[in-house]
């Protein structure tokens, strides 16, 4: 017995260090027991009832509802779906964002929308977080403002918040997302990910109609979407950063077999890892269109639907993150390069004085990120509520600390 005991001895006791250096930590979970249930219930009904981007009015109603029934006061907006809750007051302003649309896909032979990308998990953690910090009777040295942000699928949402001012005065903004088992073992998280940038664009070829037997007179939209397929596969940038360019979607003909279309519509689909080579992929596709529209003689027409910014992590926001990562797992995984795009970062490239992160949660996810079958250990749930907590605890005690010197600064 007393051999096995020996071979315990080291974790007993860094548990006992851990729990006598963070008090806090048992009381804290206890709390989290308690509101499991209510949450479970939460991400459930979230989950059974998604909302495509910018159409999320049930989803903006039932967080609203929610919320004012716990005691706090969310602010909607007569524009747009969403919603803001503010808690405390002072100069130090912290922020935490979670998207609330989902994806629309097929499944099971039918389309509709469906949170395969974790959106419902996410809300349930910001409103877990929110609940926790209240049942621990915890006070901001500051404002905490919660942004419940809509139509991150589209990457238009977070720049509707930078638009109303919602992020003008935060000092930190967090968010988090779960992530897929090819990137993030479960049980354990980092405290940054470095997503990449992306492009939707939506195209025209606008030809000619003509008879199945008469090709010549016609000029076929089908021929010359796949000479831009074709050539988009050529395209070549800096080998050392990740990039991709493909066509997600192409519409062309009716039901008459015998007519050549000649007006097609199509999507594409740019990925890049930094903004740099994000900007130089955009003007090989443009010179592209625009040659084989004169190679044609036809009209192809691009527009951008959304672009989405690389990421742009904050050093101290992610330390901050990092630490309540270690004291709720003991330790964090590495910062995390993903080809995924977030309009998260939108926040930061639109208002470059907020110090901002995303926590990367490993959660077990399957078959992937957008699968219409995706699914995750809900267990997860609770400890990224955990994590969120203590940094937004973490980062207030950092900013009352660094008060005074800045004060000093000033004089």
């Amino acid at each position: 017995m007393r051999a096995e005991l020996d071979e315990l001895r080291p974790m007993l006791l860094e548990v006992f260090d851990h729990l006598h250096r963070n008090p806090e930590a048992s009381c804290m979970r206890a709390e989290l027991d308690e509101l499991r249930p209510m949450l479970l219930e939460v991400f459930d009904h979230l989950h059974r009832n998604p909302e495509a981007s910018w159409e999320e009015v049930e989803t903006t109603a039932y967080i609203n509802n929610l919320l004012q029934q716990h005691g706090f006061e969310p602010q909607t907006f007569e524009d747009c779906t969403g919603l803001v809750v503010e808690v405390g007051d002072g100069p130090r302003k912290v922020g935490l964002r979670t998207d609330i649309d989902a994806l629309w896909q097929e499944v099971d032979g039918t389309f509709q929308a469906n949170h395969s990308c974790g959106h419902d998990a996410h809300m349930t953690m910001i409103i877990g977080t929110m609940l926790l910090l209240k049942k621990l009777n915890y006070q901001p040295s500051g404002k905490l403002k919660v942004l419940f942000q809509p139509a991150e699928e589209k990457g238009t949402g977070a720049l509707k918040m930078v638009e109303k001012g919602l992020v003008d005065d935060l000092d930190f903004l967090y968010g988090v997302h779960l992530r897929p088992i090819q990137e993030i073992p479960d049980g354990t998280a980092t405290p940054a990910i470095f997503h990449g940038a992306g492009k939707f664009i939506t195209g025209e070829i606008i030809g000619e109609d003509a008879h199945g037997a008469r090709p010549h007179l016609g000029k076929n939209a089908i021929e010359i979407g796949a000479a831009l397929i074709n050539e988009m596969a050529k395209i070549h940038v800096d080998p050392m950063v990740p990039s991709s360019v493909k066509m997600t979607k192409f519409h062309a003909g009716g039901e008459s077999s015998n007519i050549i279309p000649g007006y097609a519509s199509f999507h594409l689909d740019l990925r890049a890892q930094t903004n740099e080579v994000m900007k130089a992929l955009t003007a090989k596709v443009e010179k592209i269109a625009e040659a084989i529209s004169i190679l044609y003689d036809v009209k192809i027409a691009l527009e951008t639907k959304a672009n989405i910014s690389a990421a742009k992590v904050d050093p101290q926001a992610q330390q901050l993150m990092e630490k309540a990562i270690i004291e709720t797992l003991g330790k964090a995984t590495a910062p995390y390069p993903t080809s995924g795009g977030e309009d998260f970062h939108f926040y930061t490239v639109k208002q470059p004085n907020i110090k901002a992160t995303m926590l990367g949660l490993g959660c077990g996810l399957s078959p992937g990120l957008h699968h219409p079958k995706m699914t995750f250990n809900h267990e997860s749930l609770f400890t990224g509520i955990e994590i969120l907590t203590k940094t937004i605890m973490n980062t207030f005690e950092h900013l009352k600390k660094e008060a005074p010197q800045t004060h000093e600064q000033h004089c």
